[in-house]
């Protein structure tokens, strides 16, 4: 079974980590938090012959989601690609004052409310990339928070939940500092600590760093 590739590119006014991860024996990828340029995406997967097989959004923010609606259009001939985010996040996605576009138009110059093709629940597996993906319900910084979590080769994306030796913000709408802080310690730090954390903004980290060094624990 092939290691997974994970290219970062750090995109729109506020460098949000948007993921291509991607198997080199199958050519096959998801994004992960699409937050600007879609044609600059489209051309990342072009560029290294990559068929997309899923977008996937960590949380419906504008900041992880601005690009997403032009990609599927993009994709939609050549591959079909579908979105999914975290049931718990349709309200976040449909409404602009809570997915904060309202209030960034200067930054994204757009007022989103969207929604996606598919929704996850804590616990769900989706087989992809000739293996498995396993969806952790982490609200807090968002009502309907999810991480992506690959055993294989010990891989979670934390989008705004987890950050290298600091945690995601939980004053915007919907968000819970207390849940956010059990959802980490619970969910996250179970994990082994050898598992790579890509987080939504910064570099990456690893779980085990998170658990003697962050200062929120």
């Amino acid at each position: 079974m092939a290691e997974l590739n994970v290219d970062a590119y750090e995109l729109g006014g506020f460098q949000t980590n948007c993921y291509i991860v991607s198997n080199p024996e199958t050519r096959e990828a998801i994004v992960i938090d699409p937050s600007w340029n879609a044609k600059m995406i489209k051309k990342k997967l072009d560029d290294k012959d990559l068929e997309c097989v899923g977008i996937y959004l960590t949380h419906g923010h504008i900041d992880h989601m601005a690009a997403m609606d032009e990609l599927k259009t993009l994709l939609g001939e050549s591959t079909g690609a579908q979105t999914y985010a975290s049931e718990d996040e349709r309200d976040v996605l449909g409404n602009s004052r809570v997915n904060l576009s309202a209030m960034m138009t200067s930054v994204f110059e757009k007022v989103v409310e969207t929604s996606v093709d598919n929704y996850l629940a804590d616990g769900d597996v989706r087989k992809l990339l000739d293996t498995e993906m396993r969806c952790i319900s982490v609200p807090g910084h968002t009502r309907g928070g999810m991480c992506y979590y690959f055993e294989q080769g010990h891989i979670l994306f934390s989008g705004d939940t987890l950050f290298k030796y600091s945690v995601g913000r939980s004053d915007f709408p919907t968000g819970d500092e207390n849940a956010l802080l059990e959802n980490i310690r619970e969910k996250l730090f179970v994990l082994p600590d050898d598992t790579v954390v890509y987080p939504g903004h910064g570099d990456k980290t690893q779980i085990g760093k998170e658990k003697k060094m962050n200062p929120f624990f």
